[in-house]
């Protein structure tokens, strides 16, 4: 029968069957590269605002590369995770290091990125006040929404087995509130489905406002969202899914920027319909009136 992985990383010296010192670095090496891709996603929105701003131009590809470099800091943390699983290797340096990198990759980075592409370009011959205002309303919403991501990964760390207001199936593992993660792919995903081209009608910008002000509430919530932590990819899997995964794969490598859109939107919006449909079924029944003369007969 063969081996797992987290009994081939066994040390064979250790009386406790602990596993080898180079097996944590496997998952710190996806932290890190969460870490790396998160700084290089603020560097780009930061070289691709100041490009504009000198050369006036429309298209800015470097909004579109930083919220790919998201997506990838995404599939990286989802690795981390599962690797330290995988290989027994789980501490409370990692859980530390993965939520520091985490606030700064799916925290700093989005916000930075959702003000520069969301506010930066708004018509300059738009009104001054209005546009100061709008301007001040993208700095605050962009702030709330690190601030809800941070509070949400402490109450993460601090809280051992949430359970969310709405519970599932007890089969299935949640996560209490939209993961941040979570948040930070749908951002970077309606930058990048937007073809790089910022936003600069003031009505598209206030309705960014109240969108970065819905996906800060989703973090902090209880709404329960599925974690797919039980799925487990080692398991001989059916025919029908090996179809949908490869279905899937060739709709995002060509097109990636309505499908990336669309699973980022499905999943943010998932946890408002099942609080909907949880609230829609504890509705009370009305009762009928009972007539005070009821007749016989």
């Amino acid at each position: 029968m063969p081996l797992r992985i987290s009994e081939r990383l066994i040390d064979p010296k250790s009386p406790e069957r602990r596993p080898r010192r180079a097996a944590y670095a496997l998952p710190t090496f996806f932290t890190a590269a969460n870490v790396f891709f998160g700084f290089l996603a603020i560097t780009k929105t930061v070289e691709g605002t100041l490009r504009a701003q000198q050369s006036g131009v429309a298209h800015i590809p470097e909004f579109a590369l930083a919220a790919q470099l998201i997506g990838v800091a995404v599939a990286c943390d989802g690795l981390d995770g599962r690797m330290a699983r995988m290989t027994n290797t789980v501490s409370d340096f990692g859980r530390e290091l993965d939520s520091l990198a985490d606030v700064i990759t799916f925290g700093i980075a989005p916000a930075v990125l959702a003000f520069c592409w969301g506010f930066f370009f708004i018509e300059p011959t738009l009104e001054s006040p209005l546009r100061e205002q709008i301007l001040q309303g993208g700095y605050f919403l962009c702030f709330v929404y690190l601030l809800c991501g941070a509070a949400r990964l402490a109450r993460f760390n601090v809280v051992t087995n949430p359970i969310p207001k709405n519970p599932g199936r007890p089969d299935r593992k949640y996560f209490v509130g939209l993961p941040i993660p979570a948040a930070a792919a749908f951002v970077a995903s309606i930058v990048y489905a937007s073809d790089s081209v910022p936003i600069e009608n003031w009505m598209v910008a206030l309705c960014w406002l109240a969108l970065l002000g819905l996906v800060s509430f989703l973090m902090v919530s209880t709404w329960r969202y599925r974690s797919f932590k039980d799925l487990n990819l080692l398991q001989p899997r059916s025919p029908l899914s090996l179809i949908v995964l490869g279905s899937l794969i060739f709709l995002v490598w060509y097109y990636s920027q309505p499908v990336l859109f669309a699973l980022c939107l499905t999943y943010t919006a998932s946890g408002i319909l099942v609080r909907i449909g949880g609230l829609l079924r504890r509705r009370p029944t009305e009762v009928p009136p009972v007539s005070e003369n009821p007749s016989i007969g």
